[in-house]
């Protein structure tokens, strides 16, 4: 059965390009996991970026690891070998560090799983010397690490670009010592390192979080995010290629990073500023090199139709005979000149995102976008070609009421109307798909005091959503599980007692309504309660440099359904993120 699972990682290896295959000789061995599988790991660029950063250095060995899919899932089950990585095929425990990239709050249970298949104990606390110290980094942990807090030795937070070289010089520095004391000398010593094990959280009688006080002389009460500036002549982009993944062999290229526009709901928007763009040269440069591949290109950011130049980096890649997607674009932000190279480039779909139905709830989000706004640029999109229309959707949004959501159904009725006339002269147009998923509290935002809306509203709204647009020809709904929204808000705002959850969801095979009915936590204390703006709360011990009192004042403002201006790089200090003393 081994041999099954050896032949298996060879072929997925055969398929890749720029693949790194390094002797382990002398070398710090690390295993990057990516807790999910393999198709959907290759296609994400954080994980791509962290693999390249760990192998560009002479004493660092990295080799990937992923969740076992389907029949490879079966291999391992049947065999009872232990989870081994893709490139040479040897077990997790052979390596000395087991580092987890984490970008979704769903993914966690995958942690427990792949600890699991690796034969390792589960919580930190009962691993031996002879382990891998087990690190984590990503998105979701410099948001709120605490859920998974007691399956991690210890976590990065901030961007790996700023802060990973040091660690990894730091971690050989600190040779071979015991678990115990590599971890506290890692923790004083790394910026930006946060070991769970030397913080001690205590609790009120009504199990609010009362202190989060260090256990170990020279720990930081604080620890800074990392935040990262580009250089010239980097340009972060995918290193390996593969016809296995979402993306297909697309070479995936950050065009930007954070987001300016300020939207009440977005953590993205949040704990990446101030946001970056990188210099329009060396993206021309870098589009240049990757055309010159012959792969098409995959351009991902945030609010890209936003970046300076956009519309002349599309047109040179069209010109150079190039292909490529992009993600959701600003309805305010589209010219008909991008328009046009998405329709050259084949890109068959165009996805905006409204998030809400009427202009008053837009307001509350800080959308910054007017429904003429919204209507033009479908104007704009239909009278190009006939491109199907994806338009995003968010429900359960603070203060929101059934008008807001009527709202939904009058703006997409009038979205289809625009959508007729401008194609009626070629006698054909594309479809409308709408996404509707749930809002989830995210820390860092405005809204992180905010609670979830209960599942079973949430159900009646996107019954009601459906029904109103079910006769409507053309029109195409998906929306998400509330229950999913349920978990995903736990594990995104939940304290270190969420662990205990997480453990029982694991030890019954994923079935989380038993680990939430059998829980001695209440799970809705966490999701359901909205929080006082002067609670503790679990994630306030990390600094991303903005200040609580403007997210409080953002958070007022949305209840008056008022707008606050996007974020002016340079110009102001009302969030603290540009005055910050992070690097």
């Amino acid at each position: 059965m081994e041999g099954d699972i050896v032949s298996l990682y060879r072929a997925i290896l055969a398929k890749e390009k720029g693949t790194i295959k390094k002797d382990w000789g002398g070398k710090l061995s690390i295993a990057l996991a990516y807790p999910s599988f393999y198709r959907l790991g290759m296609s994400n660029l954080g994980f791509q970026v962290v693999y390249q950063i760990f192998n560009k250095r002479s004493d660092i060995v990295a080799e990937r690891v992923f969740l076992p899919e389907d029949g490879e899932m079966s291999l391992y089950v049947q065999s009872g070998k232990t989870l081994l990585s893709l490139e040479s095929q040897r077990p997790l425990q052979d390596f000395d560090v087991l580092a987890f990239s984490l970008c979704f709050e769903n993914d966690y249970l995958n942690i427990l799983k792949i600890l699991d298949l690796a034969k390792m104990p589960l919580l930190s606390e009962h691993r031996a010397d002879n382990y891998p110290l087990v690190v984590a980094g990503g998105v979701t942990t410099f948001l709120n690490p605490e859920p998974i807090a007691p399956f991690i030795d210890f976590f990065l937070i901030g961007e790996a670009e700023a802060n990973l070289e040091d660690f990894l010089d730091l971690l050989i520095e600190a040779g071979s010592g015991s678990r115990s004391e590599m971890i506290r000398y890692l923790a004083v010593n790394a910026k930006g390192l946060y070991a769970p094990s030397l913080y001690k959280p205590e609790y009120h009688e009504n199990g609010l979080l009362s202190s989060f006080e260090p256990q170990a002389p020279g720990v930081p009460e604080k620890i800074d995010s990392a935040l990262w500036t580009p250089s010239r002549k980097v340009v972060t982009q995918s290193l390996i290629t593969t016809p296995e993944t979402e993306f297909g062999d697309k070479v995936l290229m950050e065009l930007n990073r954070g987001c300016g526009r300020a939207c009440r709901f977005c953590a993205a928007g949040y704990v990446y500023r101030p946001p970056r763009e990188y210099h329009m040269e060396d993206l021309q440069e870098s589009i240049g090199k990757a055309l010159g591949t012959g792969h098409s290109l995959g351009l991902v950011g945030t609010a890209l139709s936003d970046v300076h130049g956009i519309e002349e980096l599309t047109n040179r890649i069209i010109r150079n005979k190039g292909r490529f997607s992009i993600s959701s674009l600003r309805a305010d932000a589209l010219t008909k000149g991008l328009v046009e190279s998405l329709q050259q480039a084949g890109q068959k779909t165009v996805s905006i995102a409204p998030e809400a139905g009427s202009e008053r709830l837009r307001k509350v989000a800080n959308k910054h976008l007017a429904e003429e706004q919204i209507l033009d640029a479908v104007t704009l999109i239909a009278s190009v070609g006939d491109f199907s229309i994806r338009l995003y959707f968010l429900i359960g949004l603070p203060t929101e009421k059934r008008e807001d959501i009527h709202g939904i159904v009058s703006l997409v009725k009038s979205i289809k109307h625009r959508m007729v006339k401008e194609s009626a002269p070629r006698g054909r147009m594309g479809h409308i798909r709408l996404s509707v998923n749930c809002f989830v509290p995210k820390p860092f935002t405005p809204f992180q005091w905010f609670p979830l809306e209960t599942v079973s509203s949430l159900k009646e709204k996107q019954k009601w959503l459906k029904k109103g647009l079910v006769k409507e020809g053309g029109i195409k709904v998906t929306s998400d599980l509330p229950k999913w929204a349920y978990i995903q808000t736990l594990l995104s705002i939940g304290d270190r007692r969420v662990a205990s959850i997480l453990m029982k969801a694991h030890e019954s095979g994923g079935d989380w309504t038993k680990a939430l009915r059998f829980s001695e936590v209440n799970p809705d204390f966490f999701v359901y309660r909205p929080k006082a703006l002067d609670e503790m709360l679990p994630w306030d011990f990390i600094d991303h440099g903005i200040r609580k009192e403007h997210l409080i004042k953002e958070y007022r403002l949305a209840l008056e359904a008022k707008e606050s201006d996007i974020c002016r790089v340079g110009e102001c200090n009302r969030c603290g993120a540009c005055g910050s003393t992070r690097c």
